[in-house]
């Protein structure tokens, strides 16, 4: 059951057998349906969470209801509004599950908790904040220097096999474009 986290930490620390005991004791564990919602707008992010199995999204709502993606978050992904949940004000940003969605998490209050019991867990996610704030400023300039052509290729390596799991409405969002566009590119491939 912890196979996929654990491998997740290992990926920038390593664990003892004490630590990794320690750290199973005190994730949280659950199964969500697909459209259930973890975060609102407005909320305060109280946990991030560690996709096992599934997908959830992050989004935003604009004020005319249309929903922007803003990430995707596939088996062995973290999803957090980083904002929110670092300092425990309101949440701009949505997460909902796309799959039903098998997920670890951990509350901000346990996550502090855990840096002074196992220090070696702020370097992990400091590593981690760091690539998500890379992945989001390439993600800026890609929205702002390429076609939606390109944006779509991008789409498809950074997140394999996806597109074939989610609706096109999904995709087209996050690209920001229409579904008729994004079926329009589709054609074009080969």
């Amino acid at each position: 059951m912890f196979d996929v986290i654990l491998a997740n930490f290992a990926m920038h620390i390593s664990l003892d057998a004490a630590e990794t005991e320690h750290v199973k004791s005190i994730l949280k564990h659950k199964t969500v349906k697909k459209n259930t919602i973890l975060l609102s707008y407005g909320e305060i992010c109280r946990n991030i969470y560690f996709v096992n199995k599934g997908c959830l999204r992050i989004f935003n709502t604009d004020n005319n209801g249309e929903e922007h993606n803003i990430s995707f978050c596939p088996e062995n992904w973290w999803a957090v509004d980083i904002s929110s949940f670092s300092a425990q004000t309101p949440a701009f940003y949505n997460i909902s599950a796309l799959e039903d969605t098998d997920v670890f998490y951990i509350s901000h209050v346990v996550l502090e908790r855990l840096y002074v019991d196992i220090p070696k867990f702020e370097r992990f996610f400091r590593i981690l904040t760091q690539n998500g704030f890379n992945l989001y400023q390439r993600r800026i300039t890609s929205n702002l220097s390429k076609t939606a052509e390109e944006r779509y290729t991008q789409f498809q390596k950074q997140y394999p096999g996806l597109e074939q799991r989610i609706a096109q409405k999904q995709i087209a969002s996050y690209l920001g474009i229409t579904p008729v566009f994004l079926s329009m590119i589709r054609g074009k491939k080969p």
